[in-house]
């Protein structure tokens, strides 16, 4: 008999119908009552198991994380908060399950617990919760850009170019590392290596990005990036995920215009297919709220916060108005930031710019041209000579989610900002070309797909909204 999921058996419209739901035991109670899921939904159906005529053998094994199969009647449930049950008249235990051993049990875990026990925290409803909102906007980001007549390009993982400049990056080499080659200066030799010269694995899908928006008109790039930056904290990774789209005639204010929409779209289509979860996941946020000083607590609950920037337009200003704000703030004037901003020039911090957004303008914000002593090479210089097209958007609890510019499109600009910050033009030669040949006004943006599940989910460390982790010391599973 074929079996029926969860979530279709939940939203039937009919009863007395036998079915057959196959998941994991959530709760056994009293002998008789299964809270039965299979991941469908972050709802349990109900199975009352007959016990008086089921083996004692098979009770004994109906256990908190067993996967079972039970066939029965879907019968309108008598208990308070569920609209069907089934009445089980065949119950069948599917493998093994050691209830002992099962670190997963029916009670609140820490989340540093469950990040030791990433393989298995996928059974919490949180941790389902969280990963069917993560695969939803996945699929809307790809929904959103498809609509919009965007071609996906698959950059490479693989690369000798690093677009950030910033050097933090994991090298990829199949050279022995007992016995490296040297050349006859001493130094490794790359030319006998894989690629016949030294690479990396991917800080951003952006340079080759560009290359096919300059033939494509409008192209997107989601896929994994990584950066091999020591830092352990609630908001990095080693490894993650980038949207990153190009498109060609795009200023600043056009790209400003793509990414306000796309968030918005995204944030929204999430809002329309993850009730449930989103629900489940605002109650779990209210109750860790609860628990913390009143200084630190949300000012907002989640699904408030998500419809906060659904329903904002998006404020835009100018980094050097961002400045003049920040510095006649009360927190900067009593000292209350970690970073105190004294001129123009300084780098936002998250904390500059939640206050921004929390605090001053209360509606999400996007400040754009920055000074070009703080940002990559890449970004075109603006008339002023010392300010660059660039733009970053900031949300609440967040900080920065997205990072943009319009392109440097004038070969001999970029070859002189490549000069100052010592990057090689032999390096990026393909990357040149296309300022060579038929350059145009062109734009993009790099999104952080896990910062952007954060948001939704309501999460506070971005090692909990990824399936596996990647971070300093750690690359466990």
């Amino acid at each position: 008999m074929k079996h029926t999921k969860v979530k279709d058996l939940l939203n039937s419209t009919t009863t007395l119908q036998e079915v057959n739901a196959k998941g994991w035991v959530r709760t056994f109670r009293n002998n008789q009552f299964i809270a039965l899921n299979d991941g469908s939904t972050i709802n349990n159906i109900q199975c009352v198991v007959d016990f008086e005529n089921t083996p004692e053998e098979t009770l004994k094994r109906v256990t908190t994380g067993a996967a079972v199969s039970v066939i029965g009647t879907l019968v309108e449930s008598k208990g308070a908060g569920q609209k069907f049950e089934i009445q089980v008249t065949k119950l069948e235990i599917l493998g093994d399950s050691d209830a002992e051993k099962f670190p997963m049990q029916p009670k609140k875990h820490s989340l540093e617990f469950l990040r030791e026990n990433a393989h298995l925290r996928v059974r919490t409803n949180a941790f389902g919760a969280i990963m069917r909102v993560r695969s939803v906007l996945s699929f809307a980001v790809h929904k959103y850009f498809q609509e919009k007549g965007f071609v996906y390009v698959n950059t490479p993982v693989i690369t000798g170019a690093d677009a950030e400049g910033a050097g933090e990056m994991f090298q990829v080499t199949s050279l022995p590392l007992d016995n490296l080659p040297k050349n006859e200066e001493g130094n490794i030799d790359y030319k006998k290596d894989f690629f016949g010269k030294a690479t990396n694995l991917t800080v951003s899908g952006q340079l080759e990005g560009e290359t096919f928006a300059m033939a494509l008109g409008q192209i997107y790039t989601f896929g994994p990036t990584f950066r091999a930056e020591n830092s352990n904290t609630s908001r990095h990774l080693a490894e993650f995920w980038m949207i990153e789209p190009e498109v060609a005639f795009n200023d600043l204010h056009d790209n400003m215009d793509l990414a306000e929409d796309f968030i918005q779209y995204v944030v929204k289509y999430a809002v329309d297919n993850c009730g449930d979860d989103l629900k489940f996941l605002e109650g779990r946020l209210l109750e860790e709220e609860k628990s913390k000083p009143q200084a630190d607590r949300s000012e907002m609950p989640l699904l408030e916060k998500l419809n906060f920037v659904l329903e904002n337009n998006f404020k835009r200003v100018s980094y050097t108005e961002a400045i003049d704000i920040l510095k006649d703030s009360t927190p900067n004037k009593k000292k209350k930031f970690q970073f105190i901003i004294d001129e123009w020039g300084a780098d936002l911090q998250s904390e500059h710019e939640r206050f921004l957004v929390e605090k001053h303008f209360k509606c999400p914000v996007i400040v754009y041209d920055y000074p070009a002593s703080i940002k990559s090479f890449y970004m075109r210089l603006n008339e002023d000579g010392k300010t660059v097209g660039a733009m970053d958007i900031l949300f609440p609890g967040i900080g920065e989610i997205v990072g943009g510019s319009q392109r440097e499109e004038r070969y001999d600009v970029l070859i002189e900002k490549m000069k100052v910050i010592g990057i090689d033009e032999e390096e990026l030669w393909w990357y040149l070309d296309t300022r060579r040949f038929g350059s145009a006004v062109h734009s993009g943006f790099g999104l952080g797909f896990e910062r952007l599940v954060l948001f939704v989910t309501g999460m506070t460390n971005i090692r909990d909204v990824i399936p596996f982790p990647r971070t300093p010391g750690s690359a466990e599973f």
